[in-house]
C-alpha cells in the first residue's frame, strides 16, 4: 500500500463528511512535513485546534493550520516555503495549488491557501469536494509562551515545534472570550475548553494576558485569576448553547456527548479550571 493510502486508511470512508475530514487531515500532515523539510520550524511553532488534534489527541477534526513565529518579524512571508510544500505532495504523486492571500488590511497574520481537487488523492473520496486548507502565521506573536518538540510519524518521522498545552489553552480562551463572530457561536471553542478542563490542563494566565493586551482587550498584562474567572462567567452567561452544538456537530463522531452541554455545565467546568499565575 502507498504511503498516501496508508494515511487515508485510518479514517471513516463510509460518508462524504468522513472522507473529507480524513483527506483534510492527511493534507495537513503532508503540509507539516513540507514545512519541516523547508526549515520552517526553526522560526515558528504550531498551535491552535489542528495542533491539538494531531499532537495532543483532541477528538474532533479541525480545518486550519495556525502557526506563530518565535520572534516578531512583520516582513515574514510564507512564500519561500511553498516549494518544499509542493515537493512533499509531489513525492506522494499529488499536485496542489498554493498561493498567498492578499491582505486588505494590515494585520499580524500572513495567510495562504492550500487547495487540491480531491480526485487527485484517492478513489476513496470520489472527487466529491475540493478540500481547502488555510494557513495562518502570527508574525507579531505575544510573549510568554513555551514550545516543545512533538513527533509526527506520517508521511515520515519528524518533529514539529508546538506550543505547550498551558499556552495552547491560553490561546483558546483568548479566542473563546474575545472572538468577534457577531451572532455566530463557535462551538469548537467550547468543545476544546471542555477537553482542556477534563484533561486537567492548567491555563497559563500570563500568556493569556499578553494576548489580551496585544488584541486591545486588556490595558496591561496584569490580570488576576479572579478577573479572568469573571470574564469567563460573563461569557458563559450569554452563551447560546444550541448554536454552539450546531457548530461543533460536524467535527465530532460522538454527537451524543454534547447532550450534557448547558450554561450550568460550562459554569461547573469553569469552577474546575486550573490556572497558573506567573
Amino acid at each position: 500500500m502507498s504511503v498516501l493510502g496508508q494515511m487515508l486508511e485510518k479514517y471513516d470512508a463510509t460518508t462524504v463528511e468522513g472522507r473529507v475530514n480524513g483527506l483534510r487531515e492527511v493534507m495537513q500532515e503532508v503540509a507539516l512535513a513540507g514545512l519541516y523539510r523547508g526549515g520552517f520550524f526553526d522560526r515558528a511553532a504550531f498551535y491552535g485546534g489542528t495542533c491539538l488534534r494531531i499532537f495532543y489527541g483532541l477528538p474532533r477534526f479541525s480545518e486550519d493550520l495556525d502557526f506563530s513565529l518565535l520572534t516578531s518579524d512583520a516582513d515574514f512571508s510564507l512564500e519561500p516555503y511553498f516549494k518544499a510544500i509542493r515537493a512533499e505532495f509531489l513525492s506522494l504523486g499529488l499536485d496542489v495549488e498554493i498561493s498567498s492571500k492578499k491582505k486588505t488590511v494590515g494585520t499580524g497574520i500572513e495567510s495562504a491557501f492550500l487547495k487540491s481537487d480531491t480526485r487527485l488523492f484517492s478513489l476513496a473520496v470520489h472527487g466529491e469536494k475540493t478540500v481547502k486548507i488555510k494557513f495562518e502565521v502570527d508574525t507579531l506573536p505575544p510573549s510568554g509562551f513555551s514550545t516543545e518538540e512533538k513527533l509526527l510519524l506520517e508521511p515520515f518521522s519528524l518533529y514539529v515545534k508546538c506550543f505547550g498545552l498551558p499556552d495552547l489553552f491560553a490561546g483558546k480562551m483568548h479566542a473563546l472570550l474575545f472572538r468577534n463572530w457577531k451572532s455566530r457561536v463557535k462551538g469548537r471553542d467550547w468543545y476544546d475548553f471542555e477537553w482542556y478542563v477534563k484533561k486537567g490542563v492548567p491555563l497559563n494566565l500570563s500568556h493569556f494576558a499578553c494576548r489580551a493586551m496585544q488584541s486591545g482587550h486588556q490595558k496591561t498584562v496584569k490580570l488576576s485569576e479572579e478577573e479572568f474567572r469573571e470574564l469567563l462567567t460573563q461569557k458563559i452567561g450569554t452563551l447560546d448553547v444550541s448554536l454552539a452544538v450546531n457548530d461543533i456537530s460536524r467535527f465530532v463522531q460522538d454527537v451524543k456527548s454534547l447532550k450534557i452541554w448547558s450554561q450550568q455545565y460550562f459554569m461547573q467546568l469553569a469552577d474546575r479550571m486550573k490556572i497558573i499565575e506567573a
